[in-house]
Parts: C-alpha cells; structure tokens; sequence
C-alpha cells in the first residue's frame, strides 16, 4: 500500500523521498517534498506518510501554516457561532496525540525532572550541615568570599574547564566531577554548593526542553497530522477519544475541505476492505 500512497502523492506534484535522514525525524514535509526516514520501520512508514501528508493538506487550507504552526479554527472552520469551540477540539486533539505518539508524554524527560530534584536536595543538605540557614534563593556570601581567587570560580559556569599557562603551556584541567580532587582544601559544603548550581543548571535545560516540546505537541498542526495519523492506527479509538474533532473532520472531509484526503483515507480504507476479503 505504501507504494500506491506514494505514487499518488507524486501524482499531485508532490516530490517522495524515502531514503533521507528526514531531519532527524521519522518524517518531515517542506514546500511540496516528503521525506521519510529510511530507519522508519515498516509498519510506521503508512502513518508516517499520512501524517506528513496531513501537514501537506494544511498547508494547502492554511498557508502561513509552516510558520504560524496553524489554528485549530481555521483546521476544522469554525465559526464564532460554532457549538464547537477552538479550545475543545484542542483538548480531545492533544487526547489522540498522546495516545498516537508514546513520546508526547515526555516520561523521561519528567523522570530526569524528578531525578535531578532530588539530586540537589542532597547537595542542599550538605551545605546545610555547615549552614543551616543556608537558602537557595540568597546569596552565599561565605562562599563568594571563598572562592573569589580559587580557579573553581570557573565551574559554577561550566561543568569542566581547561587552562594553558601561557609560556610553558602546562594545562590544568578542572571538573565538578572530581572536585575533590583537583581542590583538595575546599571543604565539603562549598563542594556541593558548586555540584548543586552544576544540577541547578541541568534542571533549567530539561525544564526549557520540556516547555519546547510541549508547545511542540500543541501546535494545531501537529495535532492535526496525529489525529490523520491515529484515524489509520485506530479510527475507533480516536473517534471515542475525540467525538466532536471527530465528527466536524468527517463533515468537512465529505464537503471536499480537505482536498485530497478524502481519496487518500479512501484508498486506505479500500485497501483494508481487500485485505479482509
């Protein structure tokens, strides 16, 4: 079948090529070109080229849409007067994307979260031996004092720094890993108070990669190809867990607003009815 779904999608002009790296992904759409990953296995390749063909659909009704990441009004033309509101659909949309993409739940990037957390609630607690009163929120002065003419300043930048001496070129090499080691007289406290501005720099990197691919999985573009994508997968999954999405695409699909998605879902849908005789 993926033969015939791709012959017909370069019918249309559209250019198919399904031996790239795609980006990085299992699959990417730009200006009339599908790239499928050639490490896409094969029972992802269908789902695949239907997603990214949904993002060719978009672009056709919206543009703008590779920009602009689309709307869901204009997706699935809803007017102000409209019983279905933007923000519904979204939610039974971002419903069927969890369910087609395991990714989009973001289980290890949570678990790092959680991970890290704990991490420098340890080394909080042992500045806190020394400290008591220790808060993250306010300036250790004991230690700026302290560190002010040590090279360890450097690692509460950098997790490893190199220095050359500039005429005999002797190099040191620093890290917060072994601390310890390359500052033998700085007191335990003060090593983990470097080790918990090392975690709390790591904490604001996953937090920024969590906020990226949230909004990510939110574009209505997305939600869109996911929803095409999980019609395929589970046509009756996705229309438990997205009724009205459900309903308002098949009103549209029939009236012709998704150009040449209907024959594609139709050709699917003939192929299965083959496959099942």
């Amino acid at each position: 079948m993926k033969r015939e779904l791709i012959k017909y999608f370069k019918s249309l002009g559209i250019e198919v090529k399904t031996t790239t790296k795609a980006r990085g992904h299992q699959g990417f759409f730009r200006q009339n070109r599908i790239d499928i990953s050639k490490n896409v296995k094969d029972e992802r390749i269908i789902p695949t080229l239907l997603h990214e063909f949904a993002h060719y659909i978009h672009a056709k009704i919206e543009p703008n849409m590779p920009k602009t990441g689309g709307g869901v009004n204009i997706l699935f033309n809803l007017s102000p007067v409209h019983p279905f509101t933007c923000s519904a659909l979204q939610n039974e949309l971002l419903h069927v994307t969890r369910f087609v993409d395991e990714n989009s739940h973001l289980h290890k990037l949570y678990e790092h979260r959680e991970q890290i957390k704990a991490k420098i609630k340890v080394q909080e607690n042992i500045v806190k031996t020394a400290y008591p009163d220790f808060m993250r929120s306010k300036k250790f002065k004991d230690f700026d004092k302290y560190i002010k003419k040590s090279k360890a300043k450097y690692l509460l930048r950098y997790d490893r720094v190199k220095f050359v001496s500039p005429f005999l070129r002797r190099v040191e090499i620093f890290s917060v890993d072994k601390l310890e080691q390359d500052f033998p007289d700085m007191p335990a406290h003060f090593c983990a108070y470097i080790r918990m501005k090392s975690l709390q720099k790591k904490q604001a990197r996953n937090s920024r990669r969590i906020n990226y691919y949230n909004k990510y999985y939110s574009k209505p573009s997305e939600l869109f190809a996911r929803f095409v994508e999980g019609l395929y997968i589970d046509g009756a999954r996705v229309r438990a867990l997205a009724p009205n999405t459900t309903q308002r695409f098949f009103e549209l699909l029939e009236a012709g607003y998704y150009f040449e998605l209907k024959n594609v879902l139709e050709m699917l849908q003939q192929n299965e009815i083959i496959a099942n005789s």
